[in-house]
């Protein structure tokens, strides 16, 4: 049977453990002018945020559609972050270069909390080949869906035709996402979380990609 590794994406393939909020609000300010709005500082900054409470409550004040103005701000937010890859502000950790030798044993799969069209962009910037990738659709619900809740990850073992694998990510999250998903986790340490104390129910704790090919391949 072949094996199943589902990977994140922030803070595992991809350099940092998310999307600069400076991104975020170059994106706003994008969706703002495309619209013709006229925010005030206050509304501006919530338009802004990473969240979308705030950016409804100041499109109702400002009187317009908030699913609209959130999916520009999310289009906005892939091209520029896409613009970052392609440039090298924004790097693959060169330890994914072992993706492609474990491909050879393993389905791989990129699930992330980010947007589904970055997702699907980094993916395609790797040279293993992933049989899927998914992110956050450009909805409020697609953004209430993310990790912990194990849509994404559920959404993508169905794509796969698969029940059983393993996780591969750099947060709690991750690790509770997918043990409610039925997946082992496996923990990566990166700069950004060397100190963070070892979530519950991890299964593999790896200090890089490379000792993934260490993990059995039946489990």
């Amino acid at each position: 049977m072949t094996e199943t590794i589902l990977l994140d994406m922030d803070g595992v393939v991809l350099e940092g453990p998310g999307t600069p909020q400076s991104v975020y609000d170059r994106a706003a300010d994008t969706a703002v002018d495309e619209l013709g709005l006229e925010p005030t500082d206050r509304q501006r900054a919530a338009l802004r945020s990473h969240g979308y409470e705030s950016v409804e409550s100041a499109c109702a004040a400002l009187g317009t559609d908030p699913r609209e103005f959130w999916r520009r701000k999310e289009e906005a937010a892939s091209r520029l972050a896409a613009e970052r890859i392609r440039s090298g502000e924004r790097a693959l950790y060169g330890d994914v270069a072992a993706l492609e030798s474990l491909a050879e044993r393993a389905t791989l799969a990129l699930v992330s909390n980010n947007r589904h069209e970055t997702a699907t962009f980094v993916a395609d910037r790797l040279s293993a080949p992933f049989a899927a990738a998914r992110g956050r659709e450009p909805t409020p619900e697609g953004f209430r869906r993310r990790k912990p809740d194990p849509h994404l990850l559920e959404e993508t073992l169905a794509e796969l035709g698969v029940e059983t694998g393993l996780y591969v990510g750099d947060r709690e999250t991750d690790v509770v996402a997918a043990e409610r998903a039925g997946l082992e986790a496996a923990y990566l340490r990166r700069s950004h979380n060397a100190d963070v104390p070892l979530p519950e129910a991890v299964t593999y704790e790896l200090e890089g990609l490379d000792e993934l090919r260490e993990v059995p391949a039946e489990r």
